[in-house]
């Protein structure tokens, strides 16, 4: 069962994602902030794809990412950014930032799907 890691401070996209998630057969874990994100992704080897909310307070998406890709254990893992930033140059901005693709919220899951599909070949 490939396994996804979800961190995202908003309890209900957490919950919604899950529910369409479990329902296409992943197992999913969560955190509600980014270090403990980053703590799950190394105590879970296993993780195939993070879905990363950009917009976290505390630590954002962005400087997880940047941990992330500094870390020898993290590097390889692929990281979605998941945002309700949907303004022009936010998707490039991700990117450049390390994540591996961009999906805009409200999260459109046939595009999601087609994202992990190409992402971690589901």
């Amino acid at each position: 069962m490939k396994k996804i890691l979800i961190i995202d401070d908003d309890s209900r996209n957490i919950y919604a994602l899950r529910l369409v998630l479990k329902a296409k057969g992943f197992e999913v874990l969560t955190a509600t902030d980014a270090p403990a994100g980053i703590a799950t992704l190394k105590a879970e080897k296993d993780v195939k794809v993070v879905l990363m909310d950009m917009m976290m307070p505390e630590m954002d998406g962005y400087e997880a990412l940047s941990i992330i890709r500094k870390d020898p254990e993290l590097v390889e893992i692929p990281v979605i950014a998941v945002t309700a930033q949907a303004m022009v140059g936010d998707r490039e901005k991700c990117l450049a930032a390390g994540a591996n693709g961009y999906v805009s919220k409200p999260i459109d899951v046939d595009v999601l799907l087609e994202l992990l599909r190409t992402t971690i070949i589901i």
